[in-house]
């Protein structure tokens, strides 16, 4: 039975999803003053959950000819044989049915609408047409992944005004920048694992030396991108510092990247990159919600006795 468990779970891709679930969570807590509204949060980042983690298993489904043939893939559940494509296909269907449910029922139909256009942009366009196509498969895709936010920020306010929509699409862009260095960095070491697969990933299609210079192209642009939420007002200095240490690290990262001191310096910078995003929307939420508790309070004015 435990088995069994750990085949499905590991067909949702849980690192991945972490990751998704705790940028959407961010969103919620920067979309309202205070804390967000409970039902629709839990419910939200449920939904969302859900969602992503059907998309992980479509994903498992149709890349399961090129999961055979690659070293990083070759032990997932398909590849292996260890579940069959209806069983995957069945469990991808029952958690996205699920998914909609409960955003329609419980959160509101806009996210459950824009939820949805993620997961199709992920599971269908993305994997199942860009990822073969072009080798800007994954700027192009990037959008569907870079939704998160998006998400949470509209579960908890309906996103009722402009301003909602400017700062929400504000951190989906970070993310839509940061996807393409993050890739491309696994991408370089997993070259020929893709070639293998006929896969048109950047460094196969046009080189290692063409893919670094676009990693540190996208990085310097990151860079720039990830000041914007203090530049709109978004955030404080606290966040500003926090991005732009966070952001000269990856720039370094991406610098020696172009000369690399072994072929294992990819996968650092890969690795870097998941810290990186990670951090980046930690500052955001501290900057945001925790810091304003921690100030001290105003002391009452002192007024002369008559």
């Amino acid at each position: 039975m435990s088995a069994a468990f750990g085949q499905y779970w590991e067909l949702t891709k849980p690192r991945v999803v972490a990751l998704i679930v705790f940028t959407a969570l961010v969103g919620m807590f920067l979309a309202v003053p205070g804390l967000p509204p409970l039902r629709p949060a839990l419910f939200g980042l449920l939904g969302i959950w859900l969602a992503a983690a059907s998309a992980a298993a479509i994903n498992h489904l149709i890349d399961q000819r090129i999961d055979k043939l690659m070293a990083r893939t070759a032990q997932r559940p398909l590849a292996t044989g260890t579940l069959k494509p209806a069983q995957v296909l069945a469990f991808a269907v029952f958690l996205g049915t699920a998914s909609m449910a409960i955003l329609i029922a419980l959160v509101n139909p806009l996210t459950a609408a824009l939820t949805f256009a993620s997961l199709i942009g992920y599971a269908i366009v993305y994997t199942g047409y860009l990822k073969r196509a072009t080798p800007q498969n994954i700027v192009i895709g990037g959008i569907a992944g870079a939704a998160p936010p998006l998400l949470g920020w509209a579960a908890v306010t309906g996103m009722n005004n402009e301003w909602d929509w400017a700062h929400a699409l504000l951190l989906v862009l970070i993310i839509f920048v940061w996807t393409p260095p993050h890739f491309w960095a696994l991408a370089i070491f997993r070259r020929d694992d893709y070639a293998r697969a006929l896969v048109p990933m950047l460094p196969v299609t046009h080189g290692v030396t063409y893919t670094r210079w676009q990693i540190l192209l996208y990085t310097v642009l990151l860079l720039v991108v990830s000041v914007l939420p203090w530049a709109a007002g978004m955030s404080g200095v606290f966040y500003l510092g926090g991005a732009l240490v966070l952001g000269v690290v990856f720039l370094w990262h991406a610098w020696k990247l172009l000369d690399p001191p072994d072929e294992f310096f990819a996968m650092r910078v890969f690795n870097y990159s998941i810290v990186y995003l990670m951090a980046l929307f930690a500052f955001l939420l501290v900057d945001h919600w925790l810091l304003p508790w921690l100030q001290p309070a105003t002391p009452f004015e002192l007024v002369p006795v008559p």
